[in-house]
């Protein structure tokens, strides 16, 4: 039994009994649970319908259905869209950043703009598409756009709107991390600007950009609202088709070719973000 003890100077009493130890990753239980029941479940369950016939018996030759030419269209189609989107919203993001990142750290406008860009990363959906349709769209108030419709250009201006805001968040770390050494090796070593950006900016910012274009590629590879409030009535990506075979109500519904198209999307997202986690922990070795 724990015995309460006074020490002469009158502190507070210590306890000689010893508390229950809790093990480290109890805290990350939620987490954990989160993932498992909103990711590798649903991943599990795409899989297994994937290779599966309307019937419910196994058909693994449905993975060969990738492979069609017109599936392969839509992926194709997937991937114009979001390297295009990423591509621009990567060098007009890292602009951007840069041009953030060379102000006050402490000032307004830095804070106007990471609060901006935290909120515009996130808009999208139909009120993105409305709002560039009644801008600049057919029937426009800023002008008539002729190439509005016109795949992958129109459609890919509208997702560069959210690629740019993501991007400075994404890569402002990186150069505040760049202003942080530059101090260090021109005050410590002497190094002119040139032997700084060959030795530590370019090898900082490349994994740093690389990485950050990879992100705003899977991010344009899973938007859906925005791409089928533009168009709904043809299907240029895999979100478009997959939305149709779930949905159709002219006998092109089949929920095993959906499970099979989101397959071969979560294949892609898996190659994407394994080649951005690389890049930012090469990354991460310079930021320390």
């Amino acid at each position: 039994m724990a015995v309460a003890t006074t020490t002469e100077t009158g502190a507070r009493p210590s306890w000689s009994g010893r508390r229950p130890s809790i093990p480290a990753w109890t805290g990350t239980v939620p987490f954990l649970a989160y993932v498992v029941v909103f990711l590798l479940w649903p991943t599990g369950i795409v899989v297994v319908d994937s290779l599966k016939n309307p019937n419910g018996n196994w058909a693994l030759s449905n993975i060969t259905e990738l492979g069609n030419p017109l599936v392969r269209g839509y992926f194709i189609g997937s991937f114009k869209l979001c390297l295009l989107s990423s591509a621009l919203g990567a060098v007009l993001g890292a602009i951007l950043a840069y041009a953030v990142a060379s102000g006050n750290p402490d000032g307004v406008v830095r804070r106007l703009y990471l609060a901006s860009s935290g909120v515009l990363a996130q808009f999208g959906g139909v009120t993105l598409a409305f709002a560039f349709l009644v801008l600049i769209g057919p029937v426009g108030l800023l002008f008539h756009a002729s190439w509005y419709f016109e795949f992958p250009w129109g459609i890919g201006l509208i997702y560069t709107y959210f690629e740019i805001p993501l991007m400075v968040l994404v890569f402002l770390p990186a150069i505040d991390g760049l202003k942080v050494q530059w101090r260090e090796a021109s005050e410590n070593l002497g190094a002119s600007a040139w032997q700084y950006w060959r030795y530590v900016g370019a090898p900082l910012l490349a994994p740093a950009f690389l990485g950050g274009t990879l992100l705003l590629f899977a991010n344009a590879l899973s938007a859906f609202a925005t791409i089928q409030a533009w168009e709904n009535q043809i299907s240029y990506i895999v979100p478009q088709q997959i939305s149709t075979a779930l949905s159709s109500e002219v006998g092109l519904s089949s929920v095993n070719v959906a499970d099979l198209l989101a397959l071969g999307m979560v294949v892609m997202v898996a190659i994407v973000m394994t080649g951005y986690a690389l890049l930012q922990r090469r990354a991460a070795r310079w930021l320390r």
